[in-house]
């Protein structure tokens, strides 16, 4: 059975994002009807179908709310083009990040890596990423609003016994910020606590507000593997920009059975506005490409993509469904947000992401690799 056929085209199986939630609420879920009536919104339940819309319209549905789905113009007349400026602060702050991070990550050190209440690693990359981030928009954009919801707080580096993590942290950021020659200043560490503290927004469906994970993806960043820096903006509830730092995402594609080259090229920066599309360079500046997702329309083609890590979604019941589907390729187990960067420029057709009873997803799991993979499509919703 075509893609097509019964299914409309699968491109993701994930939650997708509500962008008026707080950090703490999940995400609305959209699902095509195998009629092609449009984008379906429901209520929340952890679980959910992202497909490619094949037609602009959104139909009514139980829940009872209304929306509309349209492609935006492409041209550079749209009212979306303001936010050319928030885009380009935004691909400088992740750039800068990852440029953190990348250095962190070569010389990674046991003492680098913490553990958070809920277990996850928490390095000094992730609390740099974010101050970095935080100062970058604001100094970037000093006229507007600011509001960031962000992972991380400095609770833990205020605390007895981590200062040496803290000046590590300060050193780190100090070097980055002026490594392009932008910046001439030093931050104190008071400066980089408050820095990481300004992501304590909860956001909202109104104004703008910015979203960040500063490290996407920590364990594969402490292996040595794959990571992301997302950044998002809302404005007015909506996702309208969004870009994923990938250092060590390779520039070219990657399947099941990819293996490096000592020609390999590696560092992606994926970036996207809503009517604008999806444009993919490297992280140096020396090449862009504008990006489309796969058009493969037999499952026997399809590859898919899923979390590397067993503990963030049920690889069996992704399994099943892959079998179901007639999918023939092995999974793409990737971490972060990642996936979504190599979903927009089409190296599989599938994401498939079912988290484990009792997991929450936040708003940063997915708001910025959401607008990356959906660029070219406007979601309206009118509640």
């Amino acid at each position: 059975m075509a893609l097509g056929a019964g299914l409309s085209r699968l491109v993701a199986v994930a939650p997708s994002v509500n962008p008026s939630a707080s950090r703490s609420k999940y995400f609305s879920h959209f699902l095509i009807p195998p009629s092609g009536a449009g984008l379906l919104p429901r209520q929340p339940s952890g679980r959910s179908l992202f497909f490619r819309c094949p037609l602009p319209r959104l139909a009514d549905s139980t829940s009872g709310y209304r929306g509309r789905v349209s492609l935006a113009a492409m041209s550079s007349s749209s009212s979306f083009s303001s936010y050319e400026v928030e885009l380009a602060a935004a691909k400088k702050a992740a750039s800068l990040a990852a440029h953190l991070c990348q250095k962190v990550q070569k010389s990674i050190l046991q003492s680098d890596v913490q553990s958070k209440a809920d277990r996850s690693p928490v390095t000094v990359a992730d609390y740099g990423s974010q101050a970095l981030v935080s100062l970058v928009l604001r100094m970037e954009l000093p006229s507007k609003s600011f509001s960031l919801v962000a992972e991380e707080d400095s609770g833990d580096l205020r605390k007895d016994g981590a200062q040496e993590t803290l000046k590590r942290i300060t050193k780190l950021v100090n070097e980055t910020i002026t490594t392009d020659g932008t910046y001439n200043l030093s931050l104190s560490e008071v400066d980089v606590l408050d820095a990481i503290d300004s992501g304590k927004s909860e956001g909202g469906p109104y104004g703008r507000h910015w979203v960040l994970d500063p490290i996407d993806g920590t364990k594969g960043f402490v292996r040595g593997d794959q990571y992301a820096i997302a950044l998002a903006m809302l404005d007015e509830g909506k996702v309208v920009l969004g870009v994923l730092a990938c250092p060590n995402l390779p520039l070219t594609p990657i399947s099941s059975t990819y293996e490096h080259s000592s020609k390999t090229e590696f560092g992606c920066l994926f970036s996207a506005s809503i009517g604008f599309g999806t444009k993919m360079e490297s992280l140096d500046g020396s090449t862009t490409t504008k990006v489309h997702i796969s058009t493969v329309e037999e499952p026997a083609d399809a590859s898919f993509f899923e979390s590397f890590e067993a503990a963030h979604s049920m690889h069996d019941l992704s399994s099943c469904i892959a079998e179901k589907l007639g999918v023939k390729a092995p999974p793409v187990r990737i971490d972060s947000q990642a996936k979504y960067g190599a979903l927009a420029r089409g190296d599989g057709a599938i994401y498939l992401r079912f988290p484990h009873k009792g997991y929450r997803e936040k708003i940063w799991d997915h708001a910025a690799g959401f607008i990356v993979v959906s660029g070219f499509v406007m979601l309206q919703n009118e509640f």
